[in-house]
């Protein structure tokens, strides 16, 4: 390993925290310049502010946040007739509103949105090719939107930007200038260009004039909606206009998606004071808090909502038109809103715990409670939202126990709500969260441990970012309370600052202790190299699975997870930081889920980088759960044997071919090892004379080897002439003889032509009489890459290397060879993290393969 390659994993293995960590930072800078703003303002005032709301102004505010995500909604319409592949409304309308919404609340949007995107569209027939060019289509279509209004803004009212870039104003105008320049070019562009532009191989075509004008008028009217939902809560005054403010409102948007903070919370409240001045502190903030609930609460709340929905109906005994398909989404959905919704609950709880209680509802418990109750409910309020903030990551990863523990969790904080200050609301958040939890119980069966050996750096930073907030709530509300010894002591009803500072030193206390538990904790054992019991376990697996691929347990040289119960496995092997998964889990669905999970969990541990390589497209899904990337690495081809016949014109040359090698003496048979000993010393001559005809060596990993102890697990398929072994093939079948593939097939020369196509048809034949459904001819490495503009940069240059690496590889005569026998092309994937690491992870599978990083170049 040379000094570059370690010095680049070590950045992988760090650079996945920096973004979370300027999350935070900047988070905690926006605090900072909110407490200096508001150094005048108290929570009364605020809460006055709200007071003053009236109803009309609420039912115009949510009537602009509904239109605003319908024009959203047309983002998703345009795109996919763009791409040619119109869906019903109802269905992109659904896919759309919850990918937005979770975007919205989850933060860092063009992730976690284009994950809920491709879970849909996928489900509904899209490739994922097709979902990668619609979620590049969306963010043209809002940086459109964002770069006319911004350029706009810039240029009619440039003192404001001014103000906060501390820039002079006719740079301002001149930077607005630019952007606008760039708007129109884009539009001309798409009205004056027919033909595509040309890079080579690649082609890249532009949308018309009129998608493009739809493109800005849809991205306008969303934003201008938005900043509408808004406005209107603002209080009225002489000097603030609507399109001016339009302009505010995008900046301090542009603001919050680059800081990653979910809803851009207080980096938008940040821009909104430095760039409205003259508005009252208190009325804009309290219009922000309304704004925070309509725009994005609200619609969370709706999500939730639809998802109970889809679960009363998956769970009707009546079969609807796409149950099989809706259930599918329902059971990916489920975990995304409800851990999203648990981990605004638990918020809502460290919130509460720092905000004034309502002195009218505690002049009532006055009566009713003793104060000792009071202050222990406060406490444990808090620390029930602590825990659910934690608990919620044990949901998004489908587990059983957080499932129950955050149940009674939830009920829990409906009491410690109602006794500390008859907070009925907070009560009825919880009591919502609780049902919705119940309702998609379903989707929570994976085993595990509650308490996460290692939380994601983005689940850290939202951690963080809720309790730094928490903390300021608390500072901004008790800031007219003088600091003094004497609060930690004093208990009163009326004591709501003594029990802010005690409740933030407990949480801390218990986030601190719940950190050195985990640090003290025993590491977990590694997973042994594959003896001769665990293989024993895995062939068991194996001869219930309906993939012929998972025989390759067999070969011996990975090391296996099982998961609890033994009934599902994974092989892996380690290749420098790349810690290396051979195809998806072996088993039952749901332990392959769950030890999926479990493979990334270990691989976290000990800060490598997990890797799913030749992975199926119907777990795409499981893969981006796991926060990983995929890129397409092929095609493998499946003939349907049912359907297999050497009639009619397409197979006369394959007719002949067999026809002829029959004439010759050509047998056939398939035979077992364990009866026939003495054929493995013939076998071994063909398999050497072979290898020395390509000028290679036996691979390894996805391919397997010329071991008796392994070959001696399969029934060999045998080509003999005059008496003599000319060619053999290891035969994977599956259980309930869905599938039959062919692993090791070597041959030497004979005066048999074509004998690999005899072989073929011969093995097709037999596995037809045996009556297996399908043949799989294996993968085309690079086949069937995508060529569409909008196609990833991996597939453009996988499919420049399909037409012209032959010097390297026979890409394209490999893929012909298989087309003759007519059959389906399934896509194979391989999953990693994504960016700077992928070229890393692309070698380490390939010295994994060629058995060291010289056997890339050394055949």
């Amino acid at each position: 390993m040379t000094a570059a390659t370690s010095g680049l994993d070590r950045w992988v293995r760090w650079r996945r925290w920096l973004y979370p960590l300027f999350t935070v930072l900047l988070f905690a800078l926006a605090l900072g310049v909110l407490h200096r703003e508001l150094a005048s303002i108290h929570w009364s005032d605020v809460s006055a502010a709200l007071a003053r709301l009236g109803p009309m102004v609420l039912v115009l505010s949510v009537a602009a946040t509904a239109l605003s995500y319908a024009a959203l909604t047309g983002y998703d319409v345009l795109a996919l007739r763009y791409l040619s592949h119109p869906l019903p409304y109802r269905q992109v309308g659904l896919a759309s509103f919850v990918a937005t919404v979770v975007g919205h609340n989850v933060g860092m949007a063009l992730v976690s949105a284009s994950a809920v995107r491709t879970r849909f569209y996928t489900a509904w027939g899209l490739s994922a090719t097709e979902v990668a060019g619609l979620i590049a289509f969306l963010s043209v279509t809002l940086g459109l939107g964002l770069a006319l209004v911004t350029s706009l803004a810039l240029l009619l009212e440039p003192t404001v930007a001014s103000r906060m870039l501390f820039l002079p104003p006719a740079l301002v105008q001149g930077m607005g200038g630019l952007v606008l320049l760039g708007v129109l070019a884009y539009l001309v562009l798409c009205g004056v260009r027919r033909a595509p532009f040309q890079f080579r191989h690649w082609q890249v075509w532009t949308p018309d004039a009129a998608t493009a004008l739809k493109q800005l008028a849809l991205a306008v009217l969303d934003l201008a909606l938005g900043a509408t939902a808004l406005y209107v809560l603002l209080p009225a005054h002489p000097t603030l206009t609507w399109p001016m403010f339009v302009g505010v409102y995008v900046l301090a948007v542009m603001a919050g998606v680059i800081s990653h903070v979910p809803g851009g919370l207080g980096v938008f409240e940040t821009v909104m004071l430095l760039a409205l001045p003259d508005l009252p502190k208190d009325s804009l903030l309290a219009a922000i808090v309304v704004y925070r609930v309509v725009y994005y609460l609200l619609p969370l709340g709706v999500v939730a909502l639809l998802v109970t929905g889809l679960a009363l109906r998956e769970r009707q005994q009546a079969v609807v038109r796409h149950a099989k398909r809706l259930r599918r989404v329902f059971v990916w959905v489920a975990p995304t809103v409800v851990s999203a919704v648990v981990f605004l609950v638990g918020a809502v709880l460290l919130f509460s715990g720092s905000l004034p209680a309502e002195s009218s509802r505690l002049h009532l418990l006055r009566g009713l409670l003793p104060l000792p109750v009071l202050e222990v409910s406060h406490l444990i309020g808090s620390l029930l939202g602590l825990m659910l903030l934690i608990l919620a990551h044990g949901l998004h990863r489908r587990l059983d126990v957080a499932y129950r523990l955050v149940l009674w969790l939830l009920g829990g904080a409906v009491l410690a709500s109602l006794l500390k200050g008859l907070d009925i609301e907070e009560a009825l958040v919880s009591l919502s969260a609780m049902a919705v939890l119940w309702l998609g119980r379903g989707a929570f069966r994976r085993r595990g441990s509650a308490w996460p050996d290692v939380l994601s750096p983005r689940w850290v930073a939202a951690i963080g970012v809720v309790l730094l907030a928490t903390l300021w709530l608390g500072l901004f509300s008790y800031r007219h309370v003088e600091y003094a010894q004497d609060l930690w002591w004093d208990f009163a009803f009326r004591g709501d600052a003594p029990r802010f500072l005690r409740a933030s030193l407990t949480v801390v206390v218990a986030l601190m202790a719940l950190t050195t538990m985990r640090w003290l904790r025993p590491k977990a054992p590694d997973p042994e190299p594959a003896d001769a019991r665990s293989l024993q376990t895995a062939a068991a697996v194996v001869a219930a699975s309906p993939r012929a691929e998972a025989a390759l347990v067999l070969l011996g040289d990975k090391r296996l997870l099982f998961s609890p119960a033994q009934d599902a496995f994974l092989m892996y092997r380690v290749q420098g930081q790349s810690w290396i998964a051979m195809g998806d889990p072996v088993g039952p669905p749901a332990a392959c889920e769950a030890i999926a999970w479990q493979f990334r969990e270990l691989v976290d541990r000990h800060g490598g980088r997990v890797v799913f390589y030749q992975v199926d497209s119907a777990n795409l899904g499981l893969y981006l759960d796991l926060g990983l990337s995929a890129i397409k690495l092929g095609e493998e081809a499946i003939v349907s044997l049912p359907d297999f016949s050497l009639e009619g014109a397409a197979r006369a040359a394959l007719r002949q071919v067999q026809r002829r090698a029959q004439r010759d003496g050509l047998v056939f048979e398939v035979v077992s090892l364990h009866d026939q000993p003495a054929l493995m010393a013939e076998l071994r001559e063909v398999s050497d004379t072979w290898l020395a005809d390509k000028h290679t060596r036996e691979k390894g990993f996805s391919l397997g080897r010329f071991d008796p102890a392994y070959l001696k697990h399969f029934p060999i398929a045998v080509a003999r002439h005059s008496g003599q072994v000319i060619a053999f093939a290891n035969l994977w079948c599956s259980a309930g003889k869905q599938e039959l593939s062919v692993d090791l097939m070597r041959y030497r020369p004979s005066p048999i032509k074509s004998i690999m196509d005899c072989f073929f048809v011969e093995l097709m034949r037999w596995g037809q009489r045996e009556g297996y459904a399908s043949f799989n001819l294996g993968m085309a490495p690079l086949s069937g890459l995508e060529t569409h503009p909008l196609a990833p940069l991996w597939h453009r240059m996988g499919t420049l290397l399909f037409r012209h690496g032959e010097h390297f590889y026979n890409f394209q005569g490999l893929r012909s060879y298989k087309a003759k026998f007519d059959p389906q092309w399934r896509a194979r994937y391989l999953a990693a993290p994504g960016g700077v690491g992928m070229p890393a992870v692309l070698l380490d599978v390939a010295a994994l393969i060629a058995g060291g990083y010289r056997g890339i170049v050394l055949r």
